[in-house]
């Protein structure tokens, strides 16, 4: 019996470090199989290939027909040459597969710095899992990959327990960096302010224990750095402003990401979010004896961010994964290692094999395949024709616009929320009213063609297929009409 209990207990690390070794190649296969449907990559692209042409920021405006050589934000102008030189070099294939390795390599380096730290590896299998399941409905081709990739190295640096010199000096230049390819190093620093707050409860508890925690030197200094990152890119003040605009302009229009979770838009999630919470929940219960209480400041501060806008849930989630794979610790909370050949070179062989098999097999069974959201046909239809000047159209179809057709087309509206009015964005709400008649639209936007959704905007689309109305529309399927003038 004896014998039996001890085969068991050898086996069950040996087993979780196999499904550990799996994971890693599953999450990537599961992103590659996904549709591209994000609305915004596409302008995204067509400016960093701008950004890639000049070899910096765009200084003015190039797309937007009512705004064209105003001043330019260079928001996420890092990320977008990246997105456009991937693209460049390995198409939509190889584009999905940079963005996927960045977009789980968020996960990956916490999972792997926990690992490092003696957590088993069935409870980081789990915490990885856990984390994915509930980030992977935000999952696309945009900048916002950026944000997780630097969120979760960060975590790593601070869960290593390295020098706080090191720590510093590497994470001085990352959160530059992450601010260059996205701007969200503002979640960075409430992260690094919450794990500073934790980390200095826990060595005051802990401080006359024969054991007493370290001082959270390394997060602390690193707050300041961090909102002084804010700044480090072309715009510098100027880049508060926008984001703040961005975030208002986005609400105010009912975007709902920045939506809060009572929302109606956002409901679904709740379960999702309900249940890693539980589980994350019982995994402090269980390590109270002893809690990490600077992993949990963040998972608890990133979780009340999340509550109040569903956009945070990736980096909650990416939270959360010291704290469920604290569930079972196998090593010193101080930093010792896990136990030698608890993951065995035939494990770390398998994982590497996978992922680079799961790279090159899955976008073979499944090319590039997009959303039915994005009007792809509609705008093959309009290339087809000699139509130069602006578009008019909505800002969910203005980015398949400008990546397809710019210089050759403008736009009235992008998913650039920032970027027009609040004049221009009530306007806009009027047109789709019918308050704007079709006369106004054309004397003001001057449009050499109309791209819209008849299900969205149906008052105007009924005015364009009104006999004599000037228009003749050459394009029409579930979700998108093209009309060009009938002359």
């Amino acid at each position: 019996m004896k014998r039996s209990q001890e085969t068991s207990a050898a086996g069950e690390p040996r087993r979780g470090g196999w499904v550990l070794a799996l994971l890693p190649a599953t999450m990537l296969g599961v992103l590659l199989l996904r549709h591209v449907w994000d609305v915004d990559i596409f302008w995204q692209l067509r400016l960093g290939e701008l950004i890639l042409e000049r070899g910096g920021p765009v200084p003015t405006e190039p797309f937007a027909a009512t705004h064209l050589g105003e001043p330019l934000p260079a928001v996420a102008w890092l990320g977008q040459a990246l997105f456009a030189a991937a693209r460049y070099l390995g198409g939509w294939t190889g584009l999905r597969l940079f963005d996927a390795l960045c977009w789980c390599g968020g996960f990956w380096a916490l999972a792997a710095a926990c690992r490092k730290r003696g957590a088993d590896a069935a409870s980081v299998a789990l915490a990885l899992a856990a984390a994915f399941l509930v980030a992977l409905a935000t999952a696309s081709i945009r900048p916002q990959t950026y944000g997780v990739l630097c969120f979760g190295v960060l975590l790593a640096l601070l869960k290593l327990n390295l020098s706080w010199r090191l720590t510093v000096a590497l994470g001085t230049p990352l959160l530059v960096l992450w601010q260059n390819l996205h701007p969200s190093v503002s979640i960075g620093a409430a992260a690094l302010g919450a794990y500073a707050v934790g980390g200095w409860f826990a060595w005051y508890r802990n401080r006359d224990t024969v054991s007493p925690s370290a001082p959270p030197w390394a997060a602390t200094i690193l707050v300041p750095i961090a909102f002084l990152s804010l700044i480090a890119t072309p715009d510098g003040l100027g880049g508060l402003a926008v984001s703040a605009r961005n975030a208002q302009a986005s609400i105010l229009v009912g975007a709902s990401e920045w939506l809060p979770l009572w929302a109606p838009s956002n409901h679904h999630h709740v379960p999702r979010i309900a249940a890693l919470a539980l589980l994350a929940a019982w995994a402090l219960w269980r390590a109270w004896p002893r809690l990490d209480w600077a992993d949990a400041a963040v998972m608890v501060a990133l979780l009340v961010l999340t509550v109040s806008a569903y956009r945070f849930v990736l980096f909650w989630a990416v939270a959360t994964i010291p704290v469920v794979a604290s569930l079972r610790w196998r090593g010193a909370l101080a930093g010792s290692p896990a136990p030698s050949g608890d993951h065995t070179h035939a494990q770390r062989a398998v994982m590497v094999g996978a992922l680079v098999a799961t790279a090159m097999v899955t976008p073979l069974v499944k090319p590039t395949q997009f959303s039915d959201n994005l009007p792809l046909d509609a705008v093959a239809s309009l290339v087809a024709t000699d139509v130069r000047g602006t578009i008019f159209t909505e800002p969910e179809f203005g980015g398949v616009l400008i990546d397809e057709g710019h210089p050759r087309w403008l736009v009235s509206y992008d998913g650039r929320y920032y970027r027009y009015t609040d004049e221009e964005w009530g306007r806009f709400g009027y047109i789709l009213g019918g308050r704007v008649k079709l006369r106004d639209v054309v004397r003001r936007y001057r449009p050499a063609a109309f791209l819209l959704r008849p299900s969205h905007s149906t008052y105007l689309c009924n005015e364009l297929d009104r006999p004599g109305s000037g228009w003749r529309r050459i394009y029409k399927d579930e979700g998108a009409a093209v009309w060009i003038p009938a002359d």
